[in-house]
């Protein structure tokens, strides 16, 4: 309810939203083509993560090979994903968290 009694602008909260949207969907497609990196074994994988938390790349260095030790190999794998997605997750809020906050500001909205 809009302060006073009045009855909200629809074709405003309309155009409002739409614009929200547009900016969401900007946003989205920033992070699809944005990378970010995670690191394991003090940069001996390195794993490629896009904003949207694709798996891009995957780099192991040669060090890390030992064929009678494939579990830590995996291992430092995992981490290296979990920290490029840790790092995905943060652009994520940084990007859409405002965009978030700013459909719970819309006058007339349940949020």
């Amino acid at each position: 309810m809009i302060p006073g009694g009045g009855q909200p602008n629809m074709q405003a909260l309309l155009q409002q939203a739409q614009k929200m949207q547009q900016d969401l969907a900007a946003a989205q497609q920033e992070l699809a083509e944005t990378t970010v990196e995670g690191t394991a074994g003090g940069g001996l994988v390195r794993a490629t993560v896009t904003g949207a938390g694709d798996l891009r790349g995957l780099v192991i260095d040669p060090k890390a090979v030992d064929p009678d030790d494939t579990e830590t190999l995996a291992d430092l794998v995992v981490a290296a994903v979990h920290h490029a997605n840790e790092s995905a997750q943060k652009l994520q809020q940084d990007k859409l968290g405002p965009l978030a906050q700013g459909l719970g500001g819309m006058p007339g909205l349940p949020f």
